[in-house]
């Protein structure tokens, strides 16, 4: 397996007209953003749309519906005078007590495997 001009190779070694082949160019800004091609991303997009939009309807809910409670949701809280807002940062706070020590304890486990 000598070529005439070069050393030997192993025999599996790839040679550089394939390795050349193989080389991909470095995706664009877009496709970076949009996390493939844009037109297997609109494929994809397309595909769980169709399948969400069955169950949706399969539920009888329409995108009306959503909007509407969307709205009838900021309503509420314009009306309560944003105290559901306080009601939810007083759940996140005490949510919070316990989650984020318990999160640290586990950052600071994992880290001390790693050395």
């Amino acid at each position: 397996m000598t070529d005439q001009n070069g050393p030997a190779r192993h025999p599996f070694e790839p040679r550089p007209a394939d390795l050349a082949v193989t080389r991909r160019s470095q995706p664009g800004e877009l496709e970076r953003f949009l996390g493939g091609k844009p037109a297997s991303v609109a494929v994809r997009l397309v595909f769980l749309s169709l399948i969400v939009g069955f169950f949706l309807v399969w539920l009888d809910i329409r995108p009306a519906d959503i909007f509407f409670s969307l709205r009838v949701m900021v309503l509420r809280f314009w009306n309560m005078g944003f105290q559901a807002l306080h009601d939810i940062a007083a759940y996140v706070m005490a949510g919070a007590a316990i989650v984020v020590p318990a999160w640290l304890a586990l950052r600071l486990l994992t880290m001390r495997g790693k050395d």
